[in-house]
């Protein structure tokens, strides 16, 4: 162990990350900038092609930097995974989504497993980063690694660090997001420490996996249940006559015992819509009900049902129906200035509009188009006269680009799902959680 830890802090080693996606990818450039040869497995060859060409897909990975590590040799990409016998650290960043049941779907980390089983060596250190349920990096990863004969904190090291990403975030990227690390055993904890010490500003050690596991479904749990509780307080202060943003920002004027979280047509990203359900499943294996999580879960998922009614009554009160009528979606990422749409709320409302028979289209200026079922639709070229063709537009997702006061002066009704009219007092704008 001593000389394994000796050469990961000269950078005397070979970084591997498994699943070159929103997380993999950045870790690597991160590792690839500070001189630590690094090598990105992906299941994708489309994706691998474009990195060894040194072509980038992920906004928070600065272009030039990516073509110099190719350029340079420190980064390349493979989808062979026998890459793993010249691996000395490997990071698994792989998808861990969840099924229709809303259960965990581990499919990628199983698959992960069965490489490891076939190409684990002694002195490797082993780090999970995939969101998961308590429990998965002792019960799931360690045998697999022990399968071999070699032994998890003598001869193999194994440890569970949460990627915390936020995309698109220009504050808090990889390099300088505290980053949670709970390791099987002490030595486990002190290589991997060691390696993520070139490529992170804090490491936040805990006492094991397990700690760390949980740790990050606390994040995105509290997320979740807040982000319910002030879009139930929409529903209720459109019931009640009150605007719900004029509320909540004057309780956040409170300088304490209060956080500031604000409405929307529901929950996005690969995070706060799904961790929470692992922990909830988890519970439920221990005859537990995690009330709080499945409650949130609840109103947030209803939230697009919620913002098409909304619209349904908007264009009531002009003496139109959903059905038949033009409506424009404005922005289908989960949340301003990126290109994700992973499970986005805009979505659904997409979905549920054209299954009410309204004919809708999107424009989006990070997305150009977007797979539903099994056709691509496309987002349409905006302009000011593309606006009064529709009856109705919808702000689902509040981009920064978007010159809000040109489109609340072209289109004949907004249904505002974000605020982001909040500076005009028009009579064609309904907002969500107001009068």
């Amino acid at each position: 162990m001593q000389e394994l830890l000796k050469r990961i802090e000269s950078k005397d080693i070979t970084v591997g990350v498994i699943g070159l996606g929103y997380v993999g990818l950045p870790l690597a450039v991160e590792f690839g900038k500070v001189g630590v040869r690094t090598i990105g497995i992906d299941i994708d060859s489309k994706r691998v092609d474009l990195l060894n060409a040194g072509v980038n897909y992920i906004q928070d990975v600065d272009d030039a930097e990516l073509k110099a590590l190719v350029s340079a040799g420190t980064f390349s990409a493979t989808t062979d995974f026998s890459s793993l016998k010249h691996i000395d650290a490997v990071c698994i960043a792989v998808p861990t989504p969840l099924s229709k049941t809303k259960d965990p779907d581990i499919t990628y980390i199983l698959s992960v497993n069965s490489e490891l089983q076939k190409y684990v060596h002694k002195n490797l250190v082993v780090i999970l980063e995939s969101t998961t349920y308590p429990g998965t990096t002792r019960e799931l990863i360690q045998p697999a690694l022990e399968a071999s004969g070699l032994k998890v904190g003598t001869d193999v090291f194994l440890l569970f660090s949460p990627e915390r990403v936020d995309p698109g975030n220009p504050v808090y990227q990889t390099k300088n997001t505290p980053k949670v690390i709970g390791g099987v055993t002490e030595n486990c904890l002190k290589l991997g420490m060691a390696v993520y010490a070139h490529v992170m500003d804090e490491l936040v050690p805990v006492s094991s996996p397990e700690a760390a596991e949980l740790t990050k479904l606390l994040e995105n749990t509290f997320r979740s249940i807040n982000i319910g509780l002030a879009n139930e307080m929409a529903i209720m202060c459109s019931k009640l006559g009150v605007n719900v943003w004029e509320v909540i920002d004057a309780a956040a004027t409170k300088p304490f015992g209060f956080m500031k979280f604000t409405p929307g047509p529901g929950l996005g990203g690969h995070c706060i819509p799904i961790d929470p359900h692992y922990l909830s499943w988890k519970m439920r294996t221990l005859d537990y009900k995690a009330r709080f999580i499945e409650l949130a879960s609840e109103v947030n998922a209803a939230m697009p049902e919620y913002v098409v009614e909304l619209v349904g009554g908007s264009l009531n009160k002009v003496a139109k129906s959903v059905n038949g009528s033009k409506i424009l979606l404005l922005g289908m990422a989960y949340k301003p200035d990126i290109d994700d749409v992973r499970e986005s709320p805009a979505l659904d409302v997409y979905a549920l509009l054209e299954a009410k028979g309204a004919k809708v289209d999107f424009h989006d200026p990070y997305v150009s188009k977007i797979k539903f079922d099994s056709h691509f639709e496309e987002s349409i070229e905006l302009n000011m006269e593309t606006l009064g063709q529709y009856d109705c537009v919808v702000i689902t997702t509040n981009h920064s680009e978007y010159d809000f006061k040109a489109i609340v002066e072209n289109s004949k009704l907004i249904v505002d799902t974000r605020n982001a009219t909040k500076a005009f007092k028009n009579d064609n704008i309904v907002r969500l959680g107001a009068p």
